[in-house]
């Protein structure tokens, strides 16, 4: 039993034994790693997951995860997700300033590792710090005391921490808000610490307490930004440093002038400036009071010294301005401080002085007769003024007369302190100079107070003057009398007496006659005496022919010529004498004659006109030609002036030369009167151009020419050369040209100039190669002259060419074709035979190899130089037979392919060798007999240490030149366990950890072997770098801390270097520093190599005096900080601005102005001006002291510093009379160095005083205004006008007219402010005849206004019962264009007046001229008393040539007549002047082109001599001046020509006259080129302008045809509108070719149609734009057209038809094949489109069935007409064409409706359809759609389309279909050309029947 149990416990623990060797263990799934590495921010929440845990076991059990308990793994909580997975999460949250980190074992078994086994995995949690710690102060001392005088130092040090790391645990120390102490107070961050300082400048007086708050902020770069808070509570000391203060100042006192001495006046008080100190105070006077007054040293208390007088000059009219000095009593200081103020004593008056006069005695004169009021006249230096210094009442006086008898009285009455007087005529009845001749009086001046008034007198002498008072009257009412018009000097004309009742001068013994006025006055003289008129001169006389009676008017005056005035009218008639010669209407006649005309055409007038008196022999004119006409040709009609040819004019028989085929014949034409005594007559210049015409045809000098050639003449030779003259005089009808006309071909041209013909550059005369065989050319020349168009002439000839034959045949190569040799071929084999034949009859033939043309290529394809391997020399040929041998051996690895060039000759050719060539092609085939070889002798590479296993190193690559190139790699060598190599692709991997620290280099060999056999290797050397890893932090080096610098340190002044090292080596170890933008405020920057520290923005003291930067360096930076692979160090260092002087003084803004009196006393203050300075105030650079730099430069003010901020401006002197406004420039000027400075203006107002009375300027006292008895109530008298020298409201005049005994006063009535005087009721002459008014001028002033008088007369004046009147109704004047505004006077005739003259009335009122319609403009000026018209803006012909003026002659001269708005003068009204300016014209205009460039072209086609193009320029000018004519300027420059060799003439001639280009050369086919040549026109006189020509010699594809149905004519007038708007809409220049009639396809002519064809140039680069670009933007802008394609019924638009091609014979083979390629394709096309066809219909009939049951209620659609057809462009035929009309619009557009519908019935054979199973509706669209207004619609189903035309009109319903009769159709109407396709568009069409597309247009 023992045994058994034993040995079944044996057998137990065998089977669980066998059972646990059995189970294989469970394992991680961890993608290779070693470690679980997680890493988790601090405050990471409870709950969160944050791992997956994946497990596998081989064995599929169910896993357990779990953690091994150990510290920490409470943390942890491990849900089970399924049997392989569990998740990680998180028991509560993370602490990192607890732990920051937790290093754990992850346990997994799957239940049969035995109890307690388990597979372990590590774990490494590392907690991240987050900003959430704020730094906290430690202890500091909160209260610190200063005293006011400390200088800047250091006040405390705080320390403050952060449990955080990094940036969050760093503490940077700043300053809080300081209530604008800004600059007080800094801190500083050194050694994490915050260093407190005081930085400015303390003032107990301005502040003694600061509580400021030092601030402790971690450098956290994320959103959360932690702060500590610490106070400091400062105190601050005082000490003595204030001046004392003024706290008691009265800024002005007033004290009686009468006061006694020493009395106290004022009394000031002032304390000690510190407020913790109180020292004593004393005062003083130190400035002002002129010793007058004292003050109290202790009590502060002024008193007078002297007897006090205000009208003492040396004060400030009683005003005394005190300096007083406050001095306080300081022991602690050795200048004791002092203080300065101000204070201003006004002395008050008291009546201590009398009115005085200015002068002692007055002396004054008046005119006997003075009305009342009338002023005295003052004479000598006397000055009429009274002054009393006293002030108020006591300066208030009257004044009154003493004597004067009630004559006289004074004005004003009453003055204060100064005042201006007038002595006035009170009662003008005693003035009598027959009884009284002078008057004394006395003046008296008396001060108004009631008690002691004082007074004073002087006296006064007036003079009384005598007048003169009576008018000249003449002894006749008026004169007339009678002069012929030739009178010479001294002629009497007339004789005018006048007499005066005055005597002595006043009297007829002082009457002077002088002047006479009206048409003729320049003329005549007259005597100042006698009063005898006689003619003045003979330079100037009368003309009858422009005034026939002349109005003139004497003037006689008393007084010597200087009193009163009188005029009387003469009447001057003029008698006519034959003084004029006739008068050409031109200075010169010029006309042209065509030779062989019996007329001009138009005919020709000479006309002339005589300006003496018509009828008369005097205008009586008869004609004749008296020179130039020598051969006499030409007669002049004596009477009529027609010049006629006396017979036909033959050009080439005219004398002199010719110029542009026009001879000039000068003729001298004679107009003479028949006038008595003498005749006199005129010549001019008559200039006949004969022009040559084209009467003679050009004569050949042979009837027939003949040539023999050999038939390999080359193109280019000569073969014979015609020749042909022509007898015409002059060029180009005299010029001949060469055409062939026929039997040419393309064999032959011919010289256009020279006749000669040569065979045609690349023409074959071979016989054998024509057909049929040709050896004799039998050409027709034509000869034409340079005739235009009709005119041109011509003669033919016949030229017979006979072609000799040669032997010239090469012989021809059979195909060699391609063969293949191997490689390593054995020499002497033979690879081949070549073959060629030859047509000659006995040809030799000799072959050889070409080494220059053979060529061979590698395997990569590339050529194979034969310098680098001989491949040519690897074969040999046999020259007789062709057999090809190997000559040496082959080499595939060097050639692979071998195209052998080979030549055969035949050595029997007759003249040059005959060879033709050929090539055989030879493919080498491989054999194995190369090495691998790898692409490097060997692979150096590198790869970071520590390396994941498998990452690929490097790849290594051999080649075989062999075919065969599959290659096997392996590796030999040491250290092959840390890399692996894989056979076949050779990438070497990492194959185990790499440690550079034990291994820094790898190096092994790697094998290649080929395939092959037997293979083939070969060897290459790898070498392997293991580069290091960044695992340092960089250090900072040195103990900068703190810096100064100046705040105008430049920009880029280093300031610091500092220095971080790693012990790292390259980029690990490599140092990159950066600079805190927010701590340097973006003043500064750091070198990110160098750490050298400068100024990179301008630095400001007055923004902030100190920053504290925080530098970092970091290492690997260029790479790794952005993946966070590089390491950094931080330093810290405060930077201390120090102040210059930057900074300019600010003034304070001063507004308005500082006003004052013209009395302000001198010294007292006037205003302060205050300015600012932001540098340091406690230094020069921020104190000021003022200055007047400006607007004081009479030194009428002065300026005081108060302070270095403010200055006060007072008085420099007395402004009496000096008021005004004045504006001072002050500048401030700070102390530093160099200085700065401000300036600002100051105004002050000087106000005025009423010191003058107004003064008359206009008009003169005594005036006498002349007034009408017809004048209306209100009408103007006259206007005065008085001045006052005060301003303001002193100066201010008023006016009223004073009161008269008389009541005169009551009949006018005075605009108070403007001075003019108006009628207030009617006048009576016979009631009153004058009138004599008083005006008064008085000023506003205040208190007391000053006034003077005017004393006016008025003359009533009788009705004027005619206005002056003109003799004419029209003169015509001249002027020239462009003179100079002023320089062309023009004297317009004078005018006559019918007035019956008043002698009571005086002398009439002169006449007065102005313009009054015609001169909107305003260019001319008529000045209205001479009477001479001038231009007064320049003038330009061309703007306008001709003005028409209207002039007025009046007598108001003082009112401008009102503007004709008619512009048309009244016959009845003879005092309008119609004046008619003609502007000559002279040459300021040149010719100026219509474009710059001008482009046209013409084909090989072109006639010689037609006119293909025409060039146009504009002159302004008149005819005489803007004849233009044209020329050709310079050669011609021809641009890719060719066959123009022999044009040695300019090919073109431009017309003279028309400006056409012609073409002077005969282009021949095969001709091209592009021209360029110059064209000026040119004016009379030789202006010109110059343009460009671009002329293209066009190939028929360069042109687009446009079918048009109008006839040519109708299309050559209006080409120039079609031209313009289609270049417009295209953007190009378009330019006309041709103008043809229409040709149908069948030959027919339509002349209804006309095919136009024009081209089109770019504008770009001037270049001819393609048919296809041109035709595309045609298509683009289709809309634009519209309208002018309709305008012009436009059919069609194609390119212009291109000739077909004339192949060479050997050319033909080619041809035919080509065709016939093209054909069999399209058959192809066609078939396999047929075959889609049927299976698409059969599907359509399906689908057709369904139809109905979709198309619900709308109208089913029946099969109308097809879509008309549209002028295509060959580009979109199919596609709808050239989407302008319908086939309806084409043709049929003016058609109604139903016509439309009708015809569209009757064309259903030419059906375009789609779909033939489209289905038929019962009702027609146009039923179904009866709004036309709506849009058109479009249905769709399937492959129909259903589609509705226009819009004004009914809606037709037209269904598209296509089936095979229509295809038929269509192909007839293509060869008929009627529809408008082109092959390859039809077939387009064929081939995708599915996709076919219509394009509409609207009608």
């Amino acid at each position: 039993m023992k045994a058994l149990w034993w040995r079944a416990l044996l057998l137990t623990l065998l089977g669980s034994a066998s059972a646990l060797h059995n189970n294989r263990p469970p394992r991680f799934m961890i993608d290779g790693q070693t470690e679980i590495v997680l890493r988790l921010k601090e405050g990471t929440p409870a709950g969160s997951l944050i791992y997956r845990l994946r497990g596998f076991d081989p064995d599929g059990d169910t896993l357990t995860f779990g953690v091994r308990e150990q510290a920490g793994q409470e943390i942890l909580r491990i849900v089970r997700i399924n049997d392989y997975e569990a998740h990680i999460y998180l028991r509560k949250e993370l602490d990192r300033e607890l732990k920051d980190e937790y290093a754990l074992v992850l346990t997994l078994t799957d239940g049969r590792l035995g109890e307690g086994n388990f597979i372990t995995q590590s774990l490494l949690i590392i907690v991240e710090d987050v900003n959430d710690n704020a730094p906290i102060f430690k202890p500091y001392q909160a209260s610190i005391s200063v005293r006011e005088d400390s200088p800047p130092r250091v006040l405390a040090e705080l320390e403050a921490t952060d449990l955080d790391e990094g940036p969050y645990g760093q503490v940077v120390y700043s300053l809080g808000e300081l209530d604008g102490e800004e600059g007080m107070f800094s801190v500083s961050t050194i050694n994490g610490r915050g260093v407190v300082k005081l930085v400015g400048q303390l003032d107990y007086e301005r502040k003694f307490l600061y509580q400021i708050k030092v601030l402790a902020t971690d450098r956290s770069n994320n959103e959360r930004v932690n702060t500590g808070t610490a106070a400091l509570l400062i105190r601050v000391q005082d000490v003595e440093d204030q001046p004392p203060e003024f706290v008691s100042v009265p800024p002005v006192t007033r004290v009686s002038e009468d006061t006694r001495i020493n009395s106290p006046v004022l009394k000031v008080k002032a304390i000690d400036g510190d407020r913790g100190v109180n020292n004593k105070i004393t005062y003083a006077i130190t400035r002002g009071g002129a010793g007058i007054f004292g003050i109290d040293s202790n009590t502060g208390i002024v008193y007078n010294l002297r007897p006090l007088d205000r009208e003492d000059p040396k004060n400030s009219n009683g005003a005394y301005i005190l300096e007083i000095t406050a001095k306080e009593e300081s022991r602690a200081l050795s200048s004791a401080p002092t203080a300065k103020t101000e204070v201003t004593i006004m002395v008050m008056d008291v009546n201590d002085e009398a009115p005085r006069f200015r002068s002692a005695a007055y002396v004054c004169e008046v005119n006997e007769g003075a009305q009342a009021n009338s002023p005295l006249t003052f004479l000598g230096n006397t000055k009429p003024e009274v002054f009393d210094h006293d002030q108020g009442n006591n300066g208030t006086f009257q004044l009154f007369l003493n004597g004067d008898k009630g004559v006289f009285e004074v004005t004003p009455r009453e003055g204060i302190n100064e005042a201006s007087f007038l002595i006035r005529v009170k009662n003008p009845a005693m003035l009598d100079y027959e009884q009284v001749k002078s008057m004394n009086f006395t003046i008296v001046a008396k001060e108004t107070v009631p008690n002691n008034p004082k007074y004073s007198s002087v006296p006064v002498t007036v003079f009384i003057r005598d007048v003169n008072d009576n008018f000249p009257e003449f002894t006749e009412p008026f004169y007339e009398v009678s002069v012929p018009e030739n009178s010479k000097m001294g002629t009497t004309v007339a004789w005018v007496q006048a007499m005066d009742e005055d005597s002595g001068n006043f009297g007829t013994q002082g009457i002077r006659y002088t002047s006479v006025g009206g048409t003729s006055a320049e003329i005549l003289h007259l005597d100042a005496i006698t009063g005898v008129i006689t003619i003045k001169s003979n330079d100037i006389s009368f003309d009858r022919e422009l005034i026939s009676r002349h109005y003139l008017t004497v003037e006689a005056r008393d007084d010597l010529g200087r009193g009163n005035r009188n005029t009387v009218q003469l009447t001057l008639n003029i008698l006519d004498v034959n003084d004029n010669a006739p008068v050409f209407a031109q200075d010169k006649y010029e006309a042209k004659i065509v030779e062989n005309s019996d007329d001009f055409n138009p005919p020709l007038f000479i006309e002339a006109y005589d300006e003496d008196l018509n009828g008369t022999a005097n205008t009586e004119i008869y004609y004749s030609i008296v020179a130039g006409n020598a051969l006499r040709n030409f007669t002049i009609d004596a009477v009529t002036g027609r010049v006629r040819p006396s017979s036909l004019i033959d050009f080439e028989k005219l004398p002199g030369s010719s110029q542009n085929g026009v001879r000039a014949m000068n003729l001298v034409i004679r107009a003479q009167d028949r006038g008595e005594p003498k005749s006199l007559f005129s010549e001019v210049s008559l200039i006949v151009y004969v022009q040559d015409a084209n009467d003679h045809a050009p004569r050949f000098e042979k009837m027939h020419y003949t040539a023999s050639i050999p038939e390999d003449l080359e193109g280019g030779s000569p073969v014979v050369q015609v020749h042909a003259y022509d007898l015409d005089g002059s060029s180009p009808n005299n010029l001949v040209a060469y055409r062939l006309m026929s039997g040419a071909g393309d064999k032959f041209i011919i010289d256009s100039d020279t006749g000669a013909i040569s065979v045609a550059p690349g023409a074959s005369l071979d016989p054998d190669k024509t057909d049929p065989k040709t050896d004799l050319y039998v050409l027709k020349v034509l000869a034409i002259d340079g005739g235009l168009g009709k005119e041109q002439k011509s003669a033919e000839v016949i030229v017979e060419v006979q072609i000799e034959d040669v032997n010239n045949k090469a012989p021809q190569f059979i195909d060699p074709g391609t063969i293949a040799v191997r490689e390593n071929v054995p020499v002497g084999e033979i690879i081949y035979r070549i073959r060629a034949v030859d047509l000659d009859a006995r040809p030799v033939l000799r072959y050889y190899i070409d080494p220059a043309k053979s060529e061979a290529r590698n395997e990569e394809g590339i050529r194979v130089k034969q310098s680098d391997y001989n491949y040519t020399a690897v074969f040999e040929v046999s020259p007789s037979d062709g057999i090809i041998k190997v000559a040496r051996g082959l080499d595939r690895e060097k050639v692979d392919l071998i195209r052998l060039a080979l030549r055969v000759e035949d050595l029997a050719a007759t003249k040059e060798p005959q060879i033709a060539t050929a090539y055989l092609t030879i493919l080498v085939d491989d054999e194995n007999d190369n090495n691998p070889k790898f692409r490097l002798p060997h692979y150096q590479r590198s790869i970071t240490e520590n390396s994941k296993i498998g990452v690929v190193i490097m790849h290594v690559t051999a080649d075989d030149a062999d075919k065969n190139r599959t290659i096997r790699y392996s590796i030999e060598g040491p250290h092959t366990d840390l890399i692996s190599l894989d056979s076949e692709t050779g990438e070497v991997h990492v194959g185990s950890k790499i440690d550079r620290e034990l291994q820094s280099w790898i190096n092994v060999t790697i094998r290649a072997t080929d395939n092959g056999v037997p293979p083939r290797f070969s060897f290459a050397e790898c070498y392997i770098q293991i580069l290091d890893e960044n695992d340092n932090n960089p250090f900072f080096v040195g103990d900068i801390v703190n810096i100064t610098v100046r705040e105008d340190a430049p920009l880029g002044t280093e300031i610091a270097r500092l220095e971080a090292r790693d012990a790292d080596a390259g980029d690990f170890g490599k140092i990159t520093y950066l600079l805190d933008r927010i701590s340097s405020g973006g003043k500064f920057r750091i070198n990110p190599d160098t750490g050298v520290l400068n100024i990179s923005e301008v630095l400001n003291r007055e923004e902030r005096s100190f920053y504290t930067l925080i530098i970092e360096a970091w290492d690997n930076y260029q790479f790794g900080y952005q993946s966070g692979e590089s390491r950094n160090a931080f330093k810290q260092i405060g930077v201390n601005i120090v102040d210059v002087n930057d900074e300019a003084p600010v003034f304070e803004i001063f507004d308005g102005c500082a006003s004052i009196t013209e009395f302000h006393p001198i010294g007292e203050l006037i205003t302060v001006v205050k300015a600012h300075d932001k540098d340091d105030p406690l230094t020069p650079n921020g104190r000021m002291v003022f200055s007047i730099v400006g607007g004081n430069e009479q030194g009428l003010f002065e300026i005081e510093n108060l302070d270095f901020s403010s200055a006060k401006i007072t008085a420099g002197r007395t402004l009496k009379a000096l008021y005004g406004n004045y504006t001072l420039s002050v500048k401030a000027q700070d102390l530093g160095m160099p200085p700065n400075e401000a300036t600002t203006e100051v105004r002050i107002c000087v106000t005025d005083f009423n010191d003058n009375a107004p003064r008359f300027l206009s008009p003169p006292h005594n005036y006498t205004v002349i007034v009408p008895e017809n004048a209306t109530i209100g009408t103007p008298v006259i206007e005065v006008h008085a001045i006052d020298d005060d301003i303001g409201a002193n100066g201010a005049v008023r006016y009223r007219i004073k009161q008269d005994p008389l009541g005169h006063w009551r009949t006018f009535d005075i605009d108070h402010v403007t001075g003019l005087i108006e009628l207030k009721e009617l006048l009576d002459r016979e009631r009153q005849k004058i009138y004599e008014i008083r005006v008064e001028a008085y000023d506003l002033g205040i208190p007391t206004p000053l006034s003077s008088d005017l004393d006016l007369m008025i003359y009533v004046r009788d009705v004027n019962d005619f206005e002056p009147q003109f003799v004419k109704d029209k003169v015509l004047v001249n002027f020239t264009e462009h003179a100079l505004p002023g320089e062309e006077h023009v004297k317009l005739p004078d005018t006559i007046d019918r007035d019956e003259i008043d002698l009571l009335d005086g002398p009439p009122p002169p006449v007065c001229y102005f313009i009054v319609g015609g001169d909107a403009a305003e260019k001319f000026h008529l000045d209205a008393y001479t009477h001479e018209l001038t231009a007064v803006k320049e003038l330009d012909r061309e703007e306008q040539a001709k003005h028409e003026l209207l002039v007025r002659a009046t007598e108001n001269c003082h009112e401008t007549p009102a503007i004709s708005q008619t512009g048309d003068s009244n016959n009845s009204n003879n005092s309008l002047l119609r004046v008619s300016v003609n502007v000559k014209d002279i040459n300021d205009n040149a010719p100026k082109f219509v474009k710059h460039i001008f482009t046209g072209g013409f084909t090989t086609e072109t006639d010689y001599g037609t006119e293909f193009m025409r060039v146009k320029a504009i002159d302004l000018d008149a005819p005489e001046h803007g004849n233009v004519s044209y020329y050709l300027s310079g050669n011609v420059k021809m641009t890719l020509s060719e066959g123009l060799e022999h044009v040695k003439r300019s090919p073109f001639m431009v017309d003279r006259e028309t400006g056409g280009v012609i073409l002077n050369f005969d282009p021949q086919r095969g001709m091209k080129g592009y021209f360029e040549f110059m064209v000026i026109a040119n004016d009379t006189d030789g202006l010109q302008d110059k343009a460009i020509a671009l002329v293209y010699l066009l190939r028929e594809d360069q042109r687009v045809r446009f079918v048009l149905r109008q006839h040519p004519g109708e299309v050559r007038e209006k080409i120039d509108k079609f031209r313009d708007v289609l270049g417009n809409v295209t953007g190009a220049i378009v330019n006309a070719d041709d103008y043809k009639v229409h040709v149908n396809s069948d030959g027919t002519v339509d002349k209804t149609r006309t095919d136009l064809y024009l081209h089109l140039v770019d504008k770009r680069n001037n270049s001819i734009m393609d048919v296809a670009e041109a035709l595309r933007r045609v298509d683009l802008n289709i809309e634009k057209l519209d309208a002018l394609f309709k305008e012009f019924n436009v059919l069609d638009t194609q390119p212009a038809e291109a000739q077909a091609l004339r192949a060479e014979p050997e050319n033909m083979l080619l041809f035919y094949f080509f065709f016939a390629t093209v054909f069999l394709s399209i058959l192809l096309v066609l078939t396999l489109s047929l075959c889609l066809v049927q299976r698409t219909r059969y599907l359509r009939q399906i689908k057709a069935a369904t139809v109905n049951a979709f198309v619900g209620a709308t109208p089913t659609v029946r099969l109308s007409g097809r879509a008309g057809r549209v002028p295509n462009t060959n580009m979109h035929s199919t596609e709808g064409s050239n989407p302008i009309w319908m086939q309806a619009y084409e043709n049929e557009w003016y058609k109604s409706d139903e016509e439309v519908e009708h015809g569209s019935t009757e064309q259903a054979s030419e059906q375009d359809s789609l779909d033939d199973n489209a289905i038929t509706s019962e009702e027609t669209c146009g039923e179904s759609h009866d709004d036309t207004n709506s849009t058109p619609p479009v249905s769709r189903s399937n492959n129909k389309q259903t589609i509705f035309f226009g819009t004004e009109r009914r809606m037709s319903n037209i269904v598209v279909t296509q089936e095979s009769s229509s295809e038929v159709k269509e192909n007839n109407e293509l060869n008929r050309g009627t529809f408008h396709q082109n092959l390859y568009t039809h077939f387009e069409k064929l081939s995708s029947p599915f996709g076919r597309k219509l394009e509409t247009t609207e009608l």
